[in-house]
């Protein structure tokens, strides 16, 4: 439908004085619009890339769905000025798509209005029950291997990614968007759909640790969080809850940890 990247020619002025055109890959972010059952859900600034993953991953992280075999279908459509990314779930979880919906209509009008709103913003997240095996060294190893495993950040060098990472510290997928939240849940689709756990491993993500990212992780089972960049207060407070383990500052030769 769309090319996750485009071409554009811009003026690069020099120190000196110096002016010249060039030819530069920007990363596409366009309007992704998410209908459930045939009811408006969200909209999403996006990289038209990898839509159906995108599509799994955020109905797991909306607490839509339980499994993938709750999908029925996902179809992507042309929309004025963006796409349409529709999911059809089963019948049983009607009741719940509608509850869903009803609150983040409420918390469109005025942001997070009211208490019930509060409690929907900070649900109770699920603790976690899975470990990670992976040692410093396959942190490391991880963390030097990413930036070779970003195509469209080579190109474009404006756009997150999120990995999934073994024990030994070998990337086995990765996904990128030029929203964090999108990449994570791309990543966490992907997973669904290819039938891929943990297995001991761990999460990377080229971004800094919001609570956002830590309630997708904790919602997915992840037992380990490593972020290249720092964590808010509300992240640590939400990981500290579901006892998710946090890297942050990740570099390849450092990182901080909370235990």
């Amino acid at each position: 439908m769309s090319e996750p990247s485009t071409v554009e020619i811009l003026t690069q002025i020099g120190a000196d004085g110096g002016r010249a055109s060039i030819s530069r890959s920007i990363a596409v972010e366009m309007p992704i619009a998410i209908e459930v059952n045939g009811l408006g859900y969200a909209v999403l600034m996006a990289t038209p890339a990898d839509l159906e993953d995108l599509a799994y991953g955020f109905l797991r992280s909306e607490r839509l769905i339980d499994s993938p075999d709750d999908v029925l279908e996902i179809r992507v459509h042309p929309a004025e000025n963006g796409l349409a990314l529709r999911a059809w779930l089963k019948d049983d979880l009607a009741e719940r798509i509608a509850e869903r919906v009803r609150h983040r209509v409420s918390e469109s009008s005025c942001g997070l209005c009211g208490i019930e709103n509060l409690e929907q913003a900070l649900r109770p997240l699920p603790h976690i029950s899975s470990l990670s095996e992976a040692s410093d060294a396959a942190v490391f190893a991880a963390l030097t291997a990413l930036s070779t495993l970003q195509p469209l950040n080579e190109k474009t060098g404006s756009v997150h990614a999120a990995a999934l990472c073994n024990r030994y510290g070998s990337i086995i997928i990765v996904r990128e968007d030029v929203g964090r939240h999108n990449a994570f849940d791309k990543l966490l689709g992907a997973m669904q759909r290819d039938g891929l756990d943990w297995d001991d491993g761990f999460a990377l993500l080229s971004s800094r640790c919001s609570y956002e990212l830590v309630e997708k992780a904790a919602l997915a089972n992840c037992p380990m969080l490593v972020t290249l960049s720092a964590p808010t207060s509300l992240a640590i407070e939400r990981a500290e809850q579901c006892g998710l383990r946090l890297v942050v500052l990740a570099r390849p030769d450092s990182y901080l940890t909370l235990e």
